[in-house]
């Protein structure tokens, strides 16, 4: 039996990598929705900033979760 330790070490730098982008984008919505809320209360456009690109990272998260169930199903 072989194993083919520069794909298995590849694999591993690969997930890796998108697993902590994965939760740092999460992070980032998160974030944003807090600084949401404490910017409701100042007025202006930075609550809506906010917001919106709290609701991006969430759904480029989801598009990711979402891709990745794609390519284990087919």
């Amino acid at each position: 039996m072989n194993i083919d330790w520069a794909a298995l070490g590849s694999v591993f730098g690969v997930s890796l990598v998108a697993t902590v982008a994965l939760v740092g984008l999460f992070t980032l919505g998160v974030v944003g929705l807090t600084k949401q809320e404490s910017a409701s209360g100042q007025g202006g456009g930075t609550a809506a900033v906010a917001r919106i690109g709290a609701y991006a990272c969430f759904a480029l998260c989801a598009a990711a979760v979402s891709y990745g169930i794609y390519l284990i199903v087919t």
